[in-house]
């Protein structure tokens, strides 16, 4: 009789818990979305995928404003591969990111 009751209590007292921790949730969202929260850190996501900046890209394959994009692309190729067979993913594609980022900067360049 006792574990009858106990077990309803348990079941009881986590659908209360339960539906608490679901307002608590939803009100937290609310006050995010009228306080512009949710915006601003979208668009920190967004800002921070393409910040990147040109000197930091020739800093992440150790090359100067000189060198040639042969010659970058050649260090470049180096780092990934190396980068590849120790198993360094982030290294990896932050070497893959630099190159991008100078690549955008060349094919601006030409534009221009």
């Amino acid at each position: 009789m006792a574990a009858k009751i106990l077990a309803n209590l348990l079941v009881m007292g986590s659908s209360i818990m339960g539906r608490a921790i679901f307002q608590a949730y939803k009100k937290a969202l609310e006050n995010a979305s009228k306080s512009g929260v949710a915006q601003e850190a979208a668009q920190n996501i967004r800002r921070g995928s393409t910040s990147m900046t040109e000197q930091e890209a020739r800093q992440i394959l150790g090359i100067t404003e000189q060198t040639t994009w042969e010659e970058a692309m050649k260090r470049y190729e180096n780092m990934f591969e190396r980068n590849a067979r120790s198993g360094s993913f982030y290294l990896q594609s932050k070497v893959h990111r630099a190159k991008e980022r100078l690549q955008a900067v060349l094919e601006n360049q030409e534009q221009h």
